[in-house]
């Protein structure tokens, strides 16, 4: 009776330790995994921002060429060109009102 005990008890010991052993080997590729998931995330966060900052660069040179080619004559844009003409003269003179104090 005991030896029988014992060898259940020894297969149940055993059978854990496989259990264990395969769990412990799932937990350090998950760990893997989501390391490799985190580098991805931050990539993309990374190319996220350089392509924000392209995004912003060609808005800014969008706007330039907008307000060049109202400059040159062109029909299209021609009041938006002197709105941003006004508020550039307003700034300015808002600097000479602060300098001038």
């Amino acid at each position: 009776m005991k030896l029988s005990l014992m060898n259940g008890l020894s297969e149940l010991i055993d059978s854990l330790e496989v259990k264990f052993f395969k769990l412990n080997q799932k937990v350090v590729q998950l760990e893997k995994k989501n390391q490799e998931l985190q580098e991805e995330l931050l990539l993309s966060k990374k190319n996220q921002q350089l392509q924000s900052s392209e995004i912003e660069t060609l808005k800014k040179q969008l706007d330039t060429l907008k307000m060049v080619n109202s400059l040159l004559g062109s029909e299209e844009n021609k009041r938006e060109t002197k709105l941003k003409i006004n508020s550039l003269i307003r700034e300015i003179d808002y600097c000479i009102a602060q300098l001038s104090d």
